[in-house]
């Protein structure tokens, strides 16, 4: 007797036990599980192995990526933001090419497409290695004769055109008078419901992502310490349980903690997330903002870049920068990090010895 479930990523598993023999697939369609359900049957009265119909059904790159996606949610592991938007973006340029179509001189033509678009190197970096993985994947979990080689000379010719590579380093650091700017923007707006300049001042006072300042709650804050816990920050290495715990003070010279107690005042309750915002929401206003005033190339990640900055610029070590920031070693850290000459003269003041008496006395 086949038995139908319906998993939580809106795909359909079937199982048959028959005459002793067991065999499960999953299927994308219901209709498709109920059709190999009958012929699997058929197949073990038969005295017959079923057919790995799933298997046999992937006729395009798009249905190597639906299996991939399933499969990945039933190990509970379903793609986050930035790999399902590059996933959306892959089925929606090849998800009609047929698998066996999908050669090397295809997935150059691609990569052109995609950099006429304008995908740098090393969005388009990252578009061929998801491609390899989507393959790889269909190769080792389910035995699909397919082999990733064109997918590596792809990426060969593609660097060779100079289309993949290393990115650009940002070290774009916004002045005061552009922050000011900004700052005034935000306020004198009415319509405005976001409190953008109390955001924008705690993303440089603690160096956090949008991502994380949106998400972070009351119930990780340590008010006796002053300190907030920052649960699942990113990490190449580590998906998720890198929680880490910083400080919240006025180094950079904007005061996180008294920014946070402002927060308190205007919610009128502590409960939930402290910045109960939407990032795309916070991320548009900034944007229109720098329009608005004209403060070019300017993100709100550098703002990230300016908190990181800022302590060094205080006086902090590169250890003591990572317990704020989250990076590994000083090779993640260096590259957020962008000091400025002039910074280098509060330095060496704090830094020379006190002139000796009798001289200070002439």
């Amino acid at each position: 007797m086949a038995s139908i479930t319906k998993l939580p990523s809106g795909a359909y598993r079937v199982q048959i036990r028959r005459k002793g023999r067991y065999a499960s697939e999953t299927f994308l369609r219901r209709d498709d599980a109920h059709r190999w359900a009958r012929q699997a049957e058929t197949r073990v009265d038969q005295g017959l192995a079923p057919n790995k119909s799933s298997v046999s059904r992937l006729a395009t790159f798009g249905d190597l990526i639906d299996i991939h996606i399933i499969d990945m949610c039933e190990v509970g592991k379903p793609p986050r933001r930035s790999k399902a938007a590059t996933l959306t973006t892959l089925k929606r340029d090849l998800g009609k090419e047929r698998i066996g179509h999908l050669d090397r001189q295809k997935l150059i033509d691609y990569g052109k497409m995609r950099a006429e678009q304008g995908a740098g190197p090393v969005t388009l970096g990252i578009d061929i290695g998801v491609i390899k993985m989507i393959i790889t994947h269909a190769a080792a979990v389910h035995g699909l004769d397919i082999s990733p080689e064109p997918v590596d000379l792809a990426r060969v010719a593609l660097k060779r055109l100079g289309l993949i590579g290393k990115g650009t380093e940002r070290d774009r650091r916004p002045g005061t008078d552009e922050l000011n700017r900004l700052f005034r923007c935000f306020d004198d707006n009415e319509r405005l419901t976001l409190p953008m300049t109390r955001i924008v001042k705690f993303a440089v006072a603690t160096a956090m992502r949008l991502d994380e300042i949106c998400r972070v709650e009351w119930t990780d804050l340590d008010i006796d310490r002053r300190m907030l816990l920052i649960r699942d920050r990113k990490d190449p290495r580590n998906k998720t349980g890198n929680d880490q715990r910083i400080p919240l003070f006025a180094a950079t010279g904007f005061d996180a903690w008294a920014l946070v107690t402002a927060q308190v005042k205007d919610l009128g309750h502590v409960k939930g997330r402290i910045f109960p915002y939407n990032s795309r929401s916070v991320g548009t206003a900034f944007r229109r903002a720098c329009k608005d005033v004209g403060v070019k190339d300017l993100h709100f990640h550098d703002l990230r870049h300016e908190g990181t900055s800022r302590l060094f610029e205080a006086g902090f070590a590169i250890e003591q920068v990572s317990l704020v920031t989250g990076h590994k070693d000083w090779k993640m850290l260096r590259r957020y990090t962008h000091i400025r000459p002039e910074a280098l003269h509060g330095l060496a003041a704090a830094r020379a010895p006190s002139p000796p008496g009798n001289l200070a006395a002439e």
